[in-house]
């Protein structure tokens, strides 16, 4: 199985790129994200390698980190997720915006890929909960305050966070903003120092 290649980009097509590897092209399907990253034909370029065969086919599939070929492999444990619509995710959302939004239950993140429905981001976000944190660097306090879990929070947080809701924001948005504001202020915070610094935080 092919894990690794480093080789020299030959040339693009609209899924795929041309690796030439000692004289040797590989077919390499990527993301549409990770097209952009990589450089002009000419340079040399290296990816993660995930491997698939298949009876009629070998199909070699290239990411810009280990961690974006491990969530393209988790991806497909959920029923529904094929090669494609993994890409096709991952094109969409980075690595750990893809975990903070399966932490934070944000269906509506996942679902803003094409070819992804509300039914199947609820699908994904759910079964995948519990593995978000082990495959991104997912903030502590966000994965806390994620779905069911805020109203177990602190009751400044909570405000906080009711506030954003109320000035318009979704939750995930205002969940996310108030634990960066945690992370950057303290547990101790209070309400108006949390709100304050999450509505910063969303203006970013």
């Amino acid at each position: 199985m092919i894990g690794k290649l480093k080789g020299i980009i030959d040339s693009y097509a609209e899924d795929h790129v041309i690796i030439d590897v000692q004289g040797v092209g590989y077919v390499v399907q990527c993301s549409s994200r990770t097209l952009q990253k990589l450089p002009r034909p000419g340079e040399a370029a290296t990816l993660a390698i995930e491997t698939q065969v298949r009876e009629d086919a070998i199909r070699l599939f290239g990411f810009m980190s280990d961690g974006e070929r491990d969530w393209f492999r988790l991806l497909q444990s959920v029923q529904g997720v094929g090669s494609k619509v993994a890409l096709a995710i991952l094109g969409i959302l980075a690595p750990n915006e893809l975990a903070s939004a399966i932490a934070m239950q944000d269906k509506a993140s996942v679902a803003r890929t094409p070819g992804v429905g509300p039914k199947l981001a609820q699908r994904i976000v759910s079964e995948l909960k519990d593995k978000a944190p082990a495959f991104g660097h997912v903030d502590p306090n966000l994965a806390r305050l994620s779905g069911d879990d805020s109203k177990s929070a602190p009751k400044p947080v909570q405000d906080a966070i009711s506030a954003l809701v109320n000035l318009g924001y979704g939750r995930p948005q205002a969940a996310a903003a108030v634990a960066a504001s945690i992370s950057a202020l303290g547990e101790d915070a209070g309400t108006q120092a949390l709100i304050r610094r999450g509505l910063k935080e969303l203006s970013q």
